[in-house]
């Protein structure tokens, strides 16, 4: 069952969710961008500079949290999003480096 966030746990992460939640590709940019961050990096959702609106961009990491790509954390008035890199990885081995492939990254 997901935290309180909305965070799931890695064995409830579905590779359905995960995959819908990569098919927007400014949730791809967001993840490839974080893949290519040093891991346990923390950034604020108007850090990635998504052309949006300020609902969109509550949607968009909304998304990328209930999947399990993501955990955000309060921070003050803002919240940070930091990868779930080894939960992902131990779950969908591979799966990172398809994105960080697909946008340049590796």
């Amino acid at each position: 069952m997901p935290d309180a966030e909305g965070h799931p746990e890695p064995h409830e992460m579905q590779l359905g969710a995960l995959l819908a939640a990569l098919a927007d590709p400014q949730r791809r940019r967001v993840i490839a961008e974080l893949v290519r961050a040093e891991p346990l990096t923390e950034r604020t959702c108007v850090s990635f500079g998504l052309p949006v609106s300020k609902a969109s961009l509550t949607h968009h990491f909304r998304v990328l949290r209930e999947a399990g790509l993501i955990r955000q954390v309060d921070r003050g008035n803002s919240r940070a999003a930091q990868l779930r890199r080894d939960e992902i990885e131990a779950r969908f081995p591979g799966l990172l480096a398809l994105v960080a492939a697909e946008d340049g990254a590796l």
